[in-house]
């Protein structure tokens, strides 16, 4: 890690140093487990006991807390921990070692571009007409495809893939084993398929249809990245048929996350782990869905919705709505409906007795 001092840091978020400011240190780590060259993470009364267990001579501690009598030489107050851990991990993080220039087992094709003091690894593959920004940082066994456009500062992590024609914008993180540019989902037949007449009919029509093999509709957009975009471990975004897939500035993607072909996603958005988006899905800004929330094809959710784990978006979702549930409903109705699912076996029980008292006393309700 970083040798940093405590003025350091604190300007860096906006906070005071108390104490010895001119302290150094080396890493981050938790009260108990926290060595001299540590910053001890204590951001709450509750962690004071935690930092007697270590040795840590600085900590990042919250209001109120007494960082002398805790026996600290330093300390940094902290009115909102969580912000604070952004800055202080982005200052302790030395990133991926990567060596300057272009690894020699890297195959760049003569047409390429490569911005001033970018970073290639090993086995990198750069296809014809690519071009990579100023100080990218590209790691081992990554392949971009032609036509390819990275922006500057971008770090474009071990193992990922992207296709041709994708544009990535400044700052953007791509992270191992992530893969951008894929073909999109879609096949159609000559006929009506049985899925499409099931679900025209809403599931009245069940006979068998013609028997018919599915067609290939080819992917001609591509994809688009903003600025300051993030993409988790494993995930996958298609690209469009027509038009681009589009992800907006700001917007953050966990492992495993998929985002379909046509879809439009909004700035500052963040997808949780397995969250599916299905085709020609448009999300508005600042959007949040939390773990393995799916999104039915062709639906719009408006700006600021949150939707909680493992919901399902199967209609349009207007702006500031906080949905739950499967199929999901606004939050609150999901409360009193689990509620109320909470309360049905007790319900059937007495409806039960109530029909054994009834046959018992020979009369009709």
């Amino acid at each position: 890690m970083r040798k940093v001092t405590i003025r350091e840091i604190a300007a860096a978020l906006g906070a005071e140093a108390l104490g010895a400011s001119d302290l150094v240190v080396e890493g981050v780590a938790e009260p108990a487990s926290a060595g001299p060259s540590d910053l001890a993470l204590a951001m709450s009364a509750k962690y004071a006991d935690a930092l007697a267990e270590g040795r840590a001579q600085a900590a990042v501690i919250g209001d109120g807390m007494d960082w002398q009598a805790i026996g600290l030489k330093a300390a940094i107050i902290a009115p909102r921990p969580r912000y604070a851990m952004a800055y202080i991990t982005r200052a302790m993080d030395p990133g991926p070692d990567i060596a300057p220039g272009i690894h020699p087992t890297a195959v760049i094709d003569p047409g390429a571009e490569i911005g001033a003091t970018a970073a290639i690894g090993p086995f990198v593959v750069v296809g014809a007409g690519a071009r990579i920004g100023a100080r990218a940082r590209i790691e081992a066994h990554v392949f971009i495809g032609p036509g390819t456009t990275i922006g500057d500062d971008a770090l474009i992590q071990a193992g990922v893939r992207i296709g041709h024609g994708v544009t990535i914008g400044d700052r953007a993180i791509l992270q191992m084993g992530a893969s951008i540019g894929g073909d999109g989902f879609s096949f159609v037949t000559p006929e009506l398929s049985q899925m499409e007449r099931g679900r025209k009919s809403l599931g009245r029509d069940d006979a068998a249809g013609p028997a018919q093999s599915w067609t290939r509709i080819h992917s001609l957009g591509g994809v688009v990245l903003g600025d300051d975009v993030e993409v988790g471990c494993n995930s996958t975004i298609d690209r469009g048929t027509i038009a681009d897939t589009v992800i907006g500035d700001g917007t953050k993607l966990d492992a495993q996350v998929h985002v379909g072909h046509n879809c439009k996603v909004g700035r500052d958005c963040l997808l949780c782990g397995q969250v599916g988006l299905a085709g020609s899905v448009v999300l508005g800004d600042r959007v949040v869905l939390g773990g393995r929330v799916g999104v039915s094809d062709n639906i719009t959710v408006g700006n600021d919705v949150v939707a909680g784990v493992a919901s399902l978006l199967i209609s349009n979702v207007p702006a500031g709505r906080m949905m739950m549930g499967y199929p999901a409903v606004r939050m609150d109705a999901h409360v009193e409906i689990y509620k109320a699912l909470r309360r049905l076996p007790r319900l059937a029980r007495s409806v039960a007795d109530l029909q054994k008292a009834v046959s018992k006393s020979g009369k009709t309700p």
